[in-house]
C-alpha cells in the first residue's frame, strides 16, 4: 500500500498554480483554469441578471409605477430570464463540470482540452453578444421562450429578436461542444477501479446532464433555425396565414424546455449529494437508487413537455397523457428528497455554510416540486398558467433548487479551487439573508398569482389585492440582493485573506480531496487505483465506509467484497487493528511538490490561442446577419464570409497542431 500520512487541516501548501499573466489565461487548455473562467464569468452574468430583476421588482413595488417604460420592461424580463438560465445557472454548472469531473474520476485532464477551451470562449462571446444589444437600445423583448409568431418579423421588426435568436444559437454550440467532451471524458478516462457505480454522485449527475444537452439542444436549434430563416430569408415555418401550425414553436421549444429544467437542477442535486454525506459523516443513503432516480428523471423529462401547453386546447387525450407523465416524474424526484433526508438521519451533522445551503435546497425544492405537481392537473393549471403563481413555482425550483445548491457547492469547493477557505461567519450572514430574501420575494407571488395577477405586465391598477404581495416581493428582493453582496465580499476577501485549506479541510471521501489545493496542472502525480466509491474514507476514516462494497485490487478482480465482513458497523472513526478496506485501498494522499508536469515527466496538452480565434470567427460570422435588416447586404456578406474564413483557418491550424510535445 503506497500511502502517506495526511497533512493537517489548514496546513499551508505550495501547490503549483500555473503560469500567470493575461496570455496564459487566453491560451489555457487546463480544465481547472477553464472552470475558473466559467465560474467568474457566470457569476458576473448572475449579478447582471440580478440587477435586471431588481429593476423589475422596483417597477412593480406599487400600482401605476413608471420607473421604466413598457418596452424597457419587456426587454428587462426577457433578458433577466435568458441571462439567468443560459448565462448564469448553466455556466455555473459548467464551471463545476470543468473543475471537478477529471479530479473526481482520477484523470489528469478532459478528453478534448482544446474543445473545452473553445466551448468557454464561445459561451463568453455569445453572452457578450446578447448583452451588447443593450448598448443600441435593442435588447430582446419577446420573453425568454420567444413564442412565434410573436417573434416573427411582422410582429417584432427590430433587431431585438435577432440578437436573441443568434445569441442562443451561439450558446448552443458551446453547450454541445462541452457535452460531447464530458461524455467522452467520463466514459474513457476513469482511473483503474473507478467503475460507473463507484463514481461520485456529482459526476453521475453531470454525466446524465450531458446526455440531456446532446438530446435537447438540437431541438431548440431546429426551432431557432426555422425562426432565423423566417426572419432573414422570408420562409414561412411560423407564418400561420401561409399554413404554418401556430403550435409548432411551442412544441419544439418545450421539448427542449422541460429537459432544460433538469439540465439546470441536476448539477445542484449532484453538489448536494457530495455535501450532505461529508457533513453528516455517513455515506449517501441508497447510492444505486439515487443513480437510477437521476437517470429516470432524465428519461421522463422528455415526456412531459406539453404540460406547459394545457391552455392551448390540445384535447382531453393529450391533456390526460401529459398529466399522468407529470405526476410520474415526481416519483424519482421524491426518491432523491427522501434519500437526502435519510443520509442526514442519525449522522454527525456539522452545520457549515455549505451544509446550510444543501439543507435549504432540500426544503425549498420540495416546495417548488409540490407546486409543480399541482400543475399536472389541467384544470388547476388552466387557472394558474401565465400568472405569478407560475413565477413563484419556477423560482422555487431554480433559485431555491439550482442556486442554493450552487452556492453550497461554491462554499464547499472554494478551498479546492483557491486553496483557501471562505469565511464561515460571513457565510452564515450570506446564507440567512439569501434564505429569508428568497422566501420573502417568491412566496407572496403564489398569492398574487392565485388572485389573478398575470405575468409580464409592467404596471397594474390599485385595488386588485396585489399591492401588499408585490411590496413584500420587492422588499424581499432587496434583502436577497444584500445577501448576494455579502457573498461577493466573502468570495473576493477570502481569495486574498482566507485561511489556508490544505488537501482536505472537510474530511471528504472522494479523490479530489487527496491532492493539493489548488491542484497542480497534472492533477495526480500518480494515477490512483480505486477500490470503493469512498477512497479517502477508506484511508482516513475506514469506519465510515465500512458498509460500502469494496474490491481488493481495483481492476484486478471483479467480484464484490462487502466490507462489513471485515470491520464493525458504525459511523464513528475507526479504532483498533487496520480494517481490510484500509489495508487494500488503492488511493493515496499526494502532497505538493512545487514541480511542473515537465519536471515530473508527465505529458500535458500545450496551451494555444486557436480555440479563442475560432470562437471569435464564429461570433463575427453570426454577427453579419444583423446587417441584413439594416439593408446593408454587401456588408453582411463580407462580415459573414470574413468570420467564416477566420473560423475555418483557425480550425485547420488547430487540427493540424499536435496536442502535446513529442514524448
Amino acid at each position: 500500500m503506497a500511502t502517506t500520512a495526511t497533512a493537517p487541516a489548514f496546513a499551508p501548501t505550495e501547490s503549483y498554480g500555473g503560469e500567470s499573466g493575461l496570455w496564459s489565461w487566453l491560451t489555457t487548455v487546463d480544465h481547472k483554469r477553464i472552470g475558473t473562467l466559467y465560474l467568474f464569468t457566470s457569476l458576473f452574468f448572475f449579478l447582471v441578471g440580478g440587477l435586471e430583476a431588481g429593476v423589475i421588482r422596483a417597477q412593480l413595488a406599487g400600482p401605476n409605477q413608471h420607473l421604466v417604460s413598457a418596452e424597457t420592461y419587456n426587454q428587462l424580463f426577457t433578458m433577466h430570464g435568458t441571462t439567468m438560465i443560459f448565462l448564469a445557472v448553466m455556466p455555473l454548472s459548467a464551471a463545476f463540470f470543468n473543475f471537478l469531473i477529471p479530479l473526481q474520476i482520477g484523470a489528469r485532464d478532459v478528453a478534448f482540452p482544446r474543445l473545452n477551451a473553445f466551448s468557454y470562449w464561445v459561451f463568453l462571446f455569445g453572452g457578450l453578444f446578447m448583452n451588447a444589444s443593450w448598448l443600441i437600445g435593442a435588447a430582446p423583448n419577446g420573453g425568454w421562450f420567444g413564442y412565434a409568431p410573436l417573434t416573427t418579423l411582422p410582429y417584432s421588426p427590430g433587431l431585438n429578436i435577432d440578437f436573441w435568436v443568434i445569441g442562443l444559437q451561439i450558446l448552443g454550440v458551446s453547450s454541445l461542444a462541452a457535452a460531447f467532451n464530458f461524455i467522452t471524458t467520463i466514459i474513457n478516462m476513469r482511473a483503474p477501479g473507478m467503475n460507473l457505480m463507484r463514481m461520485p454522485m456529482f459526476t453521475w449527475n453531470a454525466f446524465v446532464v450531458q446526455f440531456l444537452l446532446v438530446l435537447a439542444f438540437p431541438v431548440i436549434t431546429i426551432a431557432l433555425v426555422f425562426l432565423q430563416f423566417d426572419r432573414f430569408f422570408g420562409t414561412n415555418f411560423y407564418t400561420v396565414a401561409a399554413g404554418a401550425d401556430p403550435l409548432l414553436w411551442q412544441h419544439l421549444f418545450w421539448i427542449f424546455g422541460h429537459p432544460e429544467v433538469y439540465i439546470l437542477i441536476l448539477p445542484a442535486f449532484g453538489l448536494v449529494s457530495e455535501i450532505l454525506p461529508t457533513f453528516s459523516r455517513k455515506p449517501i443513503f441508497g447510492y444505486p437508487v439515487m443513480v437510477y432516480a437521476t437517470s429516470l428523471i432524465a428519461f421522463l423529462g422528455f415526456g412531459v413537455w406539453a404540460h406547459h401547453m394545457f391552455a392551448v386546447g390540445m384535447g382531453p387525450i393529450a391533456d390526460s397523457v401529459f398529466s399522468l407523465t407529470t405526476m410520474l416524474i415526481a416519483i424519482p424526484t421524491g426518491v432523491k428528497i427522501f434519500n437526502w433526508i435519510f443520509t442526514m438521519w442519525g449522522g454527525s451533522i456539522r452545520f457549515t455554510t455549505a451544509m446550510k445551503y444543501a439543507i435549504a435546497l432540500v426544503g425549498l425544492f420540495t416546495i417548488g416540486g409540490i407546486s409543480g405537481v399541482m400543475h399536472s392537473s389541467p384544470p388547476a393549471d388552466l387557472q394558474q398558467t401565465d400568472t405569478y403563481f407560475i413565477v413563484a413555482h419556477f423560482h422555487y425550483v431554480l433559485f431555491g433548487g439550482s442556486m442554493m445548491g450552487i452556492f453550497g457547492g461554491i462554499y464547499y469547493y472554494y478551498p479546492k479551487i483557491t486553496g483557501r477557505l471562505m469565511s464561515e461567519s460571513l457565510g452564515s450572514v450570506n446564507f440567512w439573508l439569501t434564505f429569508v430574501g428568497m422566501n420573502l420575494t417568491f412566496f407572496p407571488m403564489h398569492f398574487s398569482g392565485l388572485l389573478g395577477m398575470p405575468r409580464r405586465v409592467y404596471t397594474y391598477d390599485a385595488g386588485q389585492g396585489w399591492d401588499t404581495f408585490n411590496m413584500m416581493s420587492t422588499v424581499g428582493t432587496g434583502v436577497l440582493m444584500l445577501g448576494v453582496l455579502v457573498f461577493v465580499i466573502n468570495f473576493l476577501k477570502s481569495y486574498r485573506d482566507g485561511e489556508v485549506a490544505g488537501n482536505d479541510p472537510w474530511g471528504a471521501p472522494s479523490l479530489e480531496w487527496s491532492i493539493p489545493s489548488p491542484p497542480p496542472e497534472y492533477n495526480f502525480a500518480r494515477i490512483p487505483h480505486v477500490t470503493s466509491r469512498y477512497p479517502l474514507w477508506d484511508l482516513k476514516s475506514p469506519g465510515l465506509s465500512a458498509e460500502v462494497p469494496h474490491s481488493e485490487h481495483g481492476d484486478r478482480r471483479i467480484d464484490v467484497d462487502v466490507a462489513r465482513t471485515h470491520v464493525a458497523n458504525g459511523h464513528g472513526a475507526w479504532g483498533g487493528s487496520e480494517p481490510k478496506q484500509a489495508a487494500e485501498a488503492g488511493a493515496h494522499i499526494e502532497h505538493s511538490t512545487g514541480k511542473t508536469a515537465l519536471e515530473l515527466g508527465i505529458p500535458m496538452p500545450n496551451p494555444t490561442i486557436k480555440p479563442l480565434i475560432c470562437a471569435l470567427g464564429m461570433l463575427v460570422m453570426f454577427s453579419g446577419l444583423l446587417f441584413i435588416h439594416k439593408d446593408r447586404m454587401p456588408l453582411a456578406l463580407a462580415t459573414m464570409i470574413g468570420g467564416a474564413l477566420l473560423m475555418v483557418v483557425s480550425l485547420y491550424a488547430w487540427v493540424l497542431t499536435p496536442l502535446e510535445d513529442p514524448h
